[in-house]
């Protein structure tokens, strides 16, 4: 008999004749549909999943769900498609950056994988029905997002002054490029998107998200900002909006950092008093702001 490890495609081969139950431990057999190749380097993919057994109970813009890759373990991703479509596939959008993200971003159609969830805090988007909402993202951050500006845009009359700020590293690591030409062409969206540095024919703004924020519409007061990417970036742009007039409550930031269980039970997502992963992921400033002048030693 060999000692060598079945290959992951037989893993996902066998998960499909597996049983599985209820429970926040047990994960349930979900089928990629459909895979979209999002960003070559670092390869970067979106899954489109549907259930082979009960399907997970429907989740809130900014909830996440841990995602088994048979055979290699399983990570944390937020759902970055509409929340209020029930009827369409989950889409997870994977960024390969270690052994489990490397095995789903190379899922093929018809792999089977595993879903845990839904999981922790969502935006809370339906707070902010009456006044200004801000979304700023960078780079994979815009994937947490999408499902809250989905959610904002299936209400948009429940809202006033809505700007989507973008930054990305080149022109080439813009997530969701046809998306966020679709969201630039409504008349009710202020859309704005800029890059470290230009390549190509690439006309638009070049400098760091926080250089957008200036041009934000509405009125700081009544606004709700929406962060989500690296936490550097969090840092300078939570502080930004904070002295722009944005109340530091209503500064909400996603951090999807070290999660393991989901259920706060294995300690490798504490981040001071709190867990990531049922705590969060989303905070808002006023709690977390403290923590990220620490100096981790």
């Amino acid at each position: 008999m060999s000692s060598q490890s079945p290959p992951i495609a037989e893993l996902r081969r066998r998960a499909a004749g597996f049983a599985t139950g209820p429970g926040p431990m047990t994960p349930v057999r979900y089928r990629v549909a459909g895979t979209r190749l999002e960003l070559a380097a670092p390869r970067t993919v979106t899954l489109a999943l549907v259930p082979l057994d009960e399907p997970l109970p429907p989740f809130r813009a900014g909830q996440f769900n841990m995602v088994w890759s048979f055979g290699v373990g399983e990570v944390a991703v937020s759902v970055s498609g509409d929340p209020s479509r029930t009827d369409t596939p989950l889409l997870h959008t994977v960024r390969s950056v270690g052994a489990v993200t490397a095995s789903l971003c190379a899922a093929q159609p018809g792999d089977v994988v595993g879903l845990r969830g839904p999981f922790g805090t969502p935006w809370g988007v339906e707070d902010a029905a009456g006044g200004d909402v801000v979304f700023v993202g960078g780079g994979i951050g815009v994937a947490p997002l999408r499902s809250a500006i989905d959610a904002v845009l299936a209400r948009r009359d429940a809202y006033g002054h809505v700007a989507v700020l973008i930054g990305a590293r080149s022109p080439g690591d813009l997530l969701y490029p046809d998306e966020v030409e679709s969201w630039s062409r409504r008349g009710d969206l202020q859309v704005e998107v800029t890059v470290d540095r230009a390549e190509g024919s690439w006309r638009g703004d070049v400098g760091v998200v926080t250089t957008l924020i200036p041009h934000i519409g509405g009125d700081p007061a009544r606004t709700t900002a929406f962060v989500c990417g690296p936490e550097v970036m969090m840092r300078f742009v939570a502080a930004a909006l904070v002295e722009r007039g944005v109340p530091a409550s209503r500064v909400r930031i996603s951090m999807e950092r070290n999660m393991k269980c989901g259920v706060a039970q294995c300690g490798h997502c504490q981040y001071g008093e709190s867990f990531v992963c049922t705590d969060g992921p989303v905070f808002g400033w006023d709690r977390v702001g403290p923590h990220f002048r620490v100096v981790e030693r």
